[in-house]
């Protein structure tokens, strides 16, 4: 009985990633089927359409990614063409730029393509100071964020990928043990392997040539756009009362990221 269920389950789970694989491909194929007009195609598709059709197809768009970013779940071009663009495929173009504006003009946020191969979308706080919002992250406003500060503070801390143990035991030295259910956060082990991933906050990628199989952690592409590695080591030099200028090597890091993004910052001010 014990092996049959066994069996079952290993069948079960083989029939799930064969499940998940097969739609992962039919996404990537449903994005493969779709070719970015041209920019007279664009303006012929803009002649057939009243401003106030294009109008309302820019806010559903916008609509959908805010609601989409509830979860912090990164939005994919194939998505938005089949769901919301649909018939005005034709100014899929002029449609995401027009919501680019809106989302840097009303929210002061930026729609960003972190991942040019599969065209996704995520938004992050405008680089300009001036217009920027305080990161959920950066200014942890709720339990998970603070979680999600912490792991990242230790990768940062410990040269940008650490293999899980360490996360794992830095957690059960917070009292948060990820084999067991926490009162705030639910499957711990599950909300930092699955949803911070999916939210592309963490990367968490298997280790080669490793047996038992070990698995270790990176920074996520949001993490890179949204996290202030500055205010990160600022938060270390608190909790250890150390001058953040000690630890050399981070402090570099921190100093050369914030440069770069005021550079950023100044290139996109003067377009």
């Amino acid at each position: 009985m014990t092996q049959r269920k066994r069996l079952s389950n290993v069948q079960s789970s083989s029939q799930s990633k064969r499940q998940s694989n097969s739609f992962m491909t039919q996404e990537e194929d449903e994005d493969a089927t779709f070719t970015q007009p041209s920019t007279s195609q664009v303006q012929r598709g803009l002649e057939k359409l009243t401003p106030a059709q294009v109008d309302q197809k820019t806010a559903e768009v916008v609509q959908y990614i805010l609601v989409k970013d509830q979860k912090k779940i990164p939005v994919r071009r194939a998505d938005l063409v089949k769901h919301v663009v649909k018939d005005y495929r034709t100014v899929y173009p002029e449609i995401i730029k027009r919501a680019m504006r809106t989302f840097e003009q009303v929210f002061g946020l930026k729609l960003v393509e972190i991942d040019s191969k599969n065209h996704m979308y995520v938004l992050v706080n405008n680089l300009d100071a001036s217009t920027a919002r305080p990161s959920p992250v950066e200014r942890p406003s709720n339990p998970k964020m603070g979680l999600l500060f912490v792991i990242l503070s230790v990768i940062f801390m410990k040269g940008g990928v650490v293999r899980e143990n360490l996360i794992w035991n830095t957690l059960k030295k917070l009292r948060v043990d990820p084999g067991q259910r926490h009162e705030e956060f639910g499957d711990v082990r599950k909300v930092i392997t699955d949803e911070f991933v999916r939210q592309r906050y963490l990367e968490y990628v298997r280790i080669p040539h490793t047996e038992p199989v070990e698995y270790e952690f990176r920074w996520g592409q949001r993490s890179d756009m949204e996290v202030s590695r500055a205010q990160i080591l600022e938060f270390m030099g608190q909790l250890h009362e150390q001058d953040p200028r000690s630890w050399t090597q981070q402090y570099r890091e921190a100093h050369s990221a914030a440069t770069a993004s005021s550079s950023q910052a100044s290139s996109s001010n003067h377009r």
